[in-house]
């Protein structure tokens, strides 16, 4: 039997919406300088993987997202309608804006989830639905995002997950255009029919075979697949101390730098040139964060290396304290302040992350059982 596609089906089943539906509101969000929306404890991303109807079903079960809106970017025609963008003239892409509380869901695991419910290997197109306005792209609102998205597809690509080579497009975000009443929500509103695509259109099938068929009961996230197959031990929960633990425990400069975002000096700090083998964990919490097999000698004055021990441990945000913005490392657990990342390191990351000595505590291998960090162990086995 032939495979049915959105388009054909939107005009077969949704003919009777579409005339009542037709005159949507036409209201353009640019949102260009930041991905907060009007809510400052929301976050907004805007992504292109296909049908609409199955990327807005799919993100809007991860937790933290707040509301998922269909729509359009990318293309050159104010206030453009399906048929328009259908048509492949308007270079539009079809897309969703998701907004997420990031304190429920960081910027990564909105990306984790919607590259799991996608192809992000076809540059024509998404399953039956033919066109570049089907392609995937995450179109970043900001110089983080974009960073976050571009490691994160970097990392990916290096661990094969997809059966092909990543097609998705990085594009900077200019404006999203809301697509029509009839659109939104229709894995809600037209469940039937939209079942009957989505089994025809082969998504499912797809990502059974990626992801295997105990995706929907099991689901592993791509950021787990990646610590697995990198060879990481398993993150572990840490406690952050109160203050006045962290103020009695620290010394005054390693308060200043953890705890008010400071920074030390140059080439007058502890590790910056220290050569011994062994791992830097966070001075408050202990989280494992740096091995010594990725440090290397930066010139900077401060320690510097290429990647973290786990990811796990690892957050970054955006620094706006000089008149350039900075990507900010930070501890998960203790919400530490580390330091910063650079995008000029060595291979094979191409990163450098610049660290505060006063942030961490050097642990030498012939130590890592007796303090609990065993797992690490293997890392200086060769």
């Amino acid at each position: 039997m032939r495979r049915i596609s959105k388009g054909l089906i939107s005009s077969l089943l949704a003919l009777p919406m579409l005339a009542i539906f037709v005159g949507f509101n036409g209201h353009a969000d640019t949102m260009k300088d930041t991905p907060n929306s009007s809510n400052s404890n929301t976050e907004v991303a805007t992504l292109a993987g296909g049908c609409f109807w199955c990327t807005e079903s799919d993100l809007e079960q991860l937790d933290g997202v707040i509301d998922v809106v269909s729509g359009y970017s990318g293309g050159h025609v104010d206030n453009p309608n399906y048929t328009q963008v259908s048509s492949g003239k308007t270079g539009h892409i079809e897309v969703i804006k998701v907004t997420y509380d990031p304190n429920k869901a960081s910027y990564l695991d909105v990306l984790d989830q919607f590259f799991r419910h996608i192809d992000p290997t076809d540059p024509e197109g998404s399953f039956v639905d033919r066109g570049k306005h089907y392609r995937p792209a995450v179109f970043y609102h900001n110089e983080t995002q974009r960073q976050q998205a571009e490691e994160f597809m970097a990392k990916i690509e290096a661990a094969g997950i997809f059966p092909k080579p990543l097609a998705t497009e990085l594009i900077k975000f200019e404006k999203f255009w809301p697509a029509e009443d009839y659109h939104q929500d229709y894995y809600k509103k037209s469940s039937v029919r939209y079942k009957y695509y989505r089994y025809r259109s082969g998504r499912d099938q797809y990502l059974d075979e990626v992801f295997g068929e105990s995706r929907k009961e099991m689901p592993v996230t791509i950021q787990q697949i990646l610590t697995e197959r990198s060879g990481q031990v398993s993150a572990k929960n840490y406690v952050k101390p109160t203050d006045k633990e962290i103020k009695d425990k620290l010394t005054e400069l390693q308060y200043y730098v953890t705890q008010e975002d400071g920074t030390e000096r140059p080439f007058n700090n502890e590790y910056w040139d220290n050569k011994q083998a062994g791992i830097y964990v966070d001075i408050v919490t202990g989280e494992p964060l740096f091995s010594s097999k990725d440090k290397y000698k930066s010139g900077t004055g401060w320690p510097s290396f290429t990647k973290p021990i786990n990811d796990a441990y690892i957050v970054t945000t955006t620094d706006y304290k000089l008149i350039y913005p900075r990507t900010e490392v930070r501890s998960r657990y203790g919400d530490s302040h580390l330091g910063h990342v650079f995008k000029d390191g060595p291979k094979p990351t191409g990163l450098r992350y610049c660290m505060n000595s006063a942030a961490m505590r050097f642990i030498p291998v012939e130590k890592l059982a007796e303090e609990g960090y065993e797992e690490y162990v293997a890392l200086f086995d060769s």
